[in-house]
């Protein structure tokens, strides 16, 4: 998940169905009381307890972000705070438990009556739907929303941007093309999901996956009516079956939106959201600085992106008891990096990529994130240390020493045929204050090796068919990318199969940043969809990592932590695992204004 962009950040989950690869651990608090706060507001409390508990409803709440959403389509969405967002206006069969700590990370029955029934062979998934489920235009959702909202997936040349595992394990031989260029009178025409009525929908896999109901809880499992797809314009107003529907004509690029109450929701169908605030507003903003400043003044409630507040006023928070007693540092799951692009001269060469690696500052990558407390421990891998198989003391690169290796740098340059070094562009979000600084620390630990590198900024919110681009990254030299990711679904898969597996490299869209085409890597990835075994999955997801490392493909900077501040008319806020930053569909104001 880009971050998720994306991607969740997720620690273990056991579903009782036999097949789920569980991880270990969860976030890691700072706070040392040693229990709950009772509800109350403290330091790091909304890492495991519910902060200011209540159910009154009204009011309006408040988030800013200096990001704009990627895309509000839930088929093409991948930033992790779009994908919070999307509980608000978006069901799907099943979805993530609202509650902190692990019992978040277990998936219930949404859209559906129950968990699915499933086959002998782990083959055949079959869920019956609620009833009195609706749009929000009134009318019904049924199986058949639910099976072409799923297709949307396959036209990822229409509506690219957002994940694209199903077709993996609906359609491993590419038959199906989406709903757009689909033959069936109907536009239904996916055969391995079938909707024998308007209240069943069964799934038929090629071959069982562990990790098939994480799938399905990602909004691109989402329903929507056929009638009102509009294609790559659906992201300007897409239907919603949550507790709130986007104002008509509020969606505006760059500046935000504003969520109000669906009528046609029903608490009755819904298991999961509370729906508190009368009214929610997004804003995109330019200023950091200035949205730090308002949430200090409450005038805002909270960052919706969650990567941490600005400098001054982390240690403004940090020193002021009463306003860290609002403030929460989770490992988010998230790991920062940059991608080393295979397809770009001279980082085709694994000893030039071994260069970069070695030639970098980690203590100086770490400071540019916010040091040690805000931006998180140094990374020396490509699995955060909160999903099974990873290895913190796995540091093939001797980064945990925290300096530059020049002599190892010089010795790769030698290896890669450019002794005196080379030149190369970083591309990085311009929206992103930390990546940038990520990147001149980058550029300035490089430059005694004699790697030259320039560093272009580019919108943020055009990633997908910038970094995301291949053929875009080819065309600019963009030998180097920073960027973060955060576990798509608790697994060792959901995490670092859009990074490094070769079938998970669109025109657009693409989070391969390496084009990494490695066989072996790829095997293994379908080697621990069948494994059943947590801990052999584990295994085997730590051989990929190895893997990744050893191609040199990543730079990792750190295991990112974010201090964030909530305003403390927050009522109902913790930080839900499954996404590494407080659930908004929980969230009200005490004030009710």
């Amino acid at each position: 998940m880009s971050r998720k962009t994306r991607a969740i950040a997720a620690a273990g989950v056991a579903l009782a169905l036999g097949l789920t690869t569980a991880a270990c651990g969860g976030s890691k608090s700072d706070n040392k009381s040693g229990g709950s706060n009772g509800g109350k507001s403290a330091y790091n409390a909304a890492i495991t307890d519910v902060v200011n508990p209540s159910t009154a409803k009204g009011g309006t709440l408040n988030l800013w972000s200096a990001q704009d959403a990627d895309f509000w389509d839930p088929a093409r969405a991948y930033y992790a705070f779009v994908w919070d967002l999307n509980r608000l206006y978006t069901r799907k069969l099943v979805d993530y438990a609202a509650s902190p700590g692990k019992s978040g990370l277990e998936l219930q029955p949404d859209l559906a009556q129950a968990l699915p029934e499933i086959s002998a062979d782990k083959l055949t998934y079959t869920f019956k739907l609620r009833s009195g489920i609706k749009f929000d235009d009134g009318s019904p959702i049924t199986s058949k929303d639910i099976k072409y909202g799923i297709e949307r997936v396959w036209a990822s040349d229409v509506i690219s941007g957002g994940p694209v595992y199903l077709p993996t394990l609906l359609d491993p031989k590419g038959e199906y093309k989406g709903p757009y260029k689909d033959t069936d009178p109907n536009k239904l025409g996916l055969k391995s999901v079938t909707t024998p009525d308007d209240s069943t929908i069964t799934f038929k896999l090629e071959k069982p996956s562990s990790d098939f109901l994480y799938l399905l809880a990602m909004p691109g499992s989402g329903p929507v009516p056929q009638k009102r797809d509009t294609g790559a314009q659906y992201t300007t107003s897409p239907a919603a079956s949550g507790p709130y529907m986007f104002k008509p004509g509020s969606i505006q690029p760059g500046k935000g939106a504003t969520f109000v109450r669906n009528p046609n929701w029903d608490q009755a169908t819904d298991p999961i959201r509370k729906a508190l605030p009368d009214q929610i507003n997004f804003t995109v903003t330019t200023n950091a600085e200035d949205m730090d400043s308002r949430l200090e003044a409450g005038t805002i409630d909270l960052d919706a992106q969650q990567t941490g507040v600005q400098a001054a006023a982390r240690t403004k928070i940090l020193q002021d008891p009463n306003l860290k007693a609002n403030a929460d540092t989770p490992t988010t799951g998230f790991l920062r990096y940059a991608g080393l692009a295979t397809s770009v001269a001279p980082l085709d060469n694994i000893e030039c990529r071994k260069a970069v690696i070695y030639a970098a500052d980690p203590t100086s990558l770490q400071a540019a994130r916010g040091g040690p407390i805000a931006g998180g421990d140094i990374g020396t891998s490509m699995l955060p240390p909160n999903i099974a198989g990873s290895d913190t003391k796995y540091d093939p690169f001797n980064r945990l020493q925290g300096k530059p290796q020049l002599e190892e740098a010089k010795k790769a340059l030698a290896a890669c045929g450019k002794p005196t070094g080379f030149d190369v562009t970083i591309a990085v979000r311009n929206n992103k204050p930390a990546e940038v600084k990520s990147a001149e620390a980058l550029q300035a630990a490089l430059k005694p090796a004699g790697i030259n590198a320039k560093i272009e900024q580019y919108d943020g919110a055009q990633q997908a068919s910038i970094t995301g681009s291949p053929d875009n990254v080819k065309a600019k030299g963009y030998g180097i990318m920073i960027a973060g990711w955060g576990a798509d679904y608790p697994t060792g898969a959901g995490y670092m199969q859009p990074l490094a597996d070769s079938r998970f490299i669109p025109e657009n869209g693409n989070y391969n940043l390496s084009e990494i085409k490695n066989p072996a890597i790829d095997a293994l990835f379908d080697q621990a969809q069948l494994e059943t075994d947590p801990a052999k999955a584990a295994e085997i997801y730590n051989q990929i990592n190895h893997k990744i490392m050893e191609g040199a493909y990543y730079l990792p900077f750190v295991v990112d932590k974010a201090l964030n501040y909530r305003n403390p008319r927050l009522t109902n806020a913790y930080i839900h695992q499954a996404f590494g930053m407080i659930d908004f569909q929980a969230l009200g104001v005490s004030d009710g204004k």
